[in-house]
């Protein structure tokens, strides 16, 4: 005989099979709910009195057969709270080197201050999209991204980088990584990129069907006079990432005179802490050019929204790639998003950001002997001596630090450059000060050159 209970709440089906002895069959079937993750640790199970109820059994039994799986370590009886399941190691499981799953002090570039998320701001724009959303918001949609989204991107756009862009012109995306592999389907053939870059960038390209041609980068920015026999290139312009070099005007018009398509990724544009950001490159020439940006860096990558400004015969056939990659992205985001941008929570958030990340910037600068890199965006370049990351590596790890290194950028090994990416960007406010004690620590043994 089998019998089926849900328990309060829970959404679990828990299988009896009694010709073991009612006991036995409780035990059994709760034994198995905790071993395979259906009941959660700190789940609370039913009193015994409801349990009997439900399930056509004796309180006795159902108590017997809590007491034994409590003594096997199974669940716990806990004083106020009832009996809950208790906290297993996972099968396998080994203890895990905290240094690396979640470093005490974490200057790895790349992501935002999470805390700094205006959590408050965009509830009330979430409220207001979501109130005001018409039914069909909430079915499949314009591949494109929502109107209103692209819509109030094409006038933030324009007045805040000097990008030149219709809605037509927008695909919105699932980040700036989903932009780029789209690009790199549809583009295919040899696409240069910045070396040093970001790794996961380069795979991103290769695994979408293009060659990843290697553009070296000086102290004026990506090498534009080296770009013959490649179909299109991908340059951080305004903020170099990671060396952190502005890309020289003279480098900038002659991108504007190739005759391939450049991809530019605005990825922290709007962060210039010394004087008014650079335009981007599209806005001199929108046919030419393609404009990816993101919400990572100035709200938060959880949020997985991105964009694209493209020229008018590539709409299309990017269009029709993300059609067969995700078919569109989630539509929730992009309406609050857009409601965040047209009130203009989102340039007050920017500007109290901008405020944030330089003060951080500054002390960054002030604690150690060089840092390169113009004053912008989230992380900064600490040039090393040679085998200055090795000792740097050990001794971040001895101290429970976590930050990037510029031999993990290059394109291949060999005899570069070496030295640290440090991002302030990501440690809480509360915590930036003892991180940057953990660096000049690390640093002590191998100084900057």
């Amino acid at each position: 005989m089998t019998d089926s209970w849900p328990i309060s709440g829970v959404d679990l089906h828990l299988e009896l099979d009694l010709s073991r002895g009612r006991r036995d069959a409780l035990e059994q079937a709760l034994r198995a709910a905790v071993r395979d993750g259906r009941l959660a640790p700190d789940a609370r199970l039913p009193a015994t009195r409801r349990l009997a109820a439900d399930l056509g059994l004796s309180r006795g039994t159902v108590r017997g057969a809590y007491d034994q799986l409590i003594e096997e370590g199974y669940l716990t009886a806990r004083q106020g709270s009832g009996t809950v399941v208790a906290r297993l190691p996972a099968a396998g499981s080994v203890a895990a080197d905290p240094r690396v799953v979640a470093p005490r002090h974490d200057l790895r570039p790349g992501s935002p201050d999470a805390t700094a998320f205006p959590v408050s701001a965009w509830l009330r724009s979430a409220r207001r999209a979501l109130t005001a959303a018409p039914a069909e918001a909430f079915g499949y949609g314009d591949t494109r991204g929502r109107i209103e989204l692209r819509t109030a991107l094409a006038d933030y756009l324009g007045r805040t980088r000097g990008v030149l862009a219709r809605p037509e012109s927008i695909v919105v995306t699932s980040g700036y990584v989903q932009a780029l592999g789209l690009l790199s389907h549809v583009l295919g053939g040899r696409i240069a990129m910045e070396d040093p870059g970001v790794p996961h960038h380069r795979e991103v390209v290769r695994r979408n069907g293009a060659e990843v041609v290697p553009l070296p980068v000086d102290e004026r920015g990506a090498r534009t006079d080296l770009l013959e026999g490649v179909d299109a290139v991908v340059v951080t312009a305004a903020h170099q990432n990671p060396t952190g070099v502005t890309l020289h005007p003279a480098r900038r018009r002659s991108l504007v005179s190739w005759p391939g398509l450049v991809i530019e990724n605005d990825y922290d544009g709007e962060f210039r802490y010394d004087r008014q950001p650079v335009g981007a490159i599209q806005g001199m020439d929108p046919e030419h050019v393609v404009y990816l940006g993101s919400a990572s860096k100035s709200l938060a990558p959880a949020l997985r929204l991105g964009w694209m400004v493209l020229p008018p015969r590539l709409v299309e056939p990017v269009v029709d790639a993300k059609l067969h990659d995700d078919r569109q992205t989630e539509t929730l985001g992009q309406l609050t998003l857009a409601d965040f941008v047209t009130s203009h929570a989102y340039d007050r958030h920017i500007r109290s950001c901008r405020l944030r990340y330089k003060r951080r910037r500054d002390l960054l600068v002030s604690r150690l002997a060089r840092v390169n890199g113009i004053a912008a965006g989230l992380h900064a370049l600490v040039p090393l001596p040679a085998g200055g990351e090795a000792t740097v590596r050990a001794a971040a790890l001895d101290l429970n630090l976590a930050v990037g290194f510029l031999g993990d950028r290059w394109h291949s090994r060999g005899d570069r450059p070496e030295g640290l990416v440090v991002g302030y960007g990501t440690p809480a406010e509360h915590a930036y000060p003892a991180a940057l004690d953990a660096l000049s620590q690390a640093l002590s043994s191998c100084p900057p050159v």
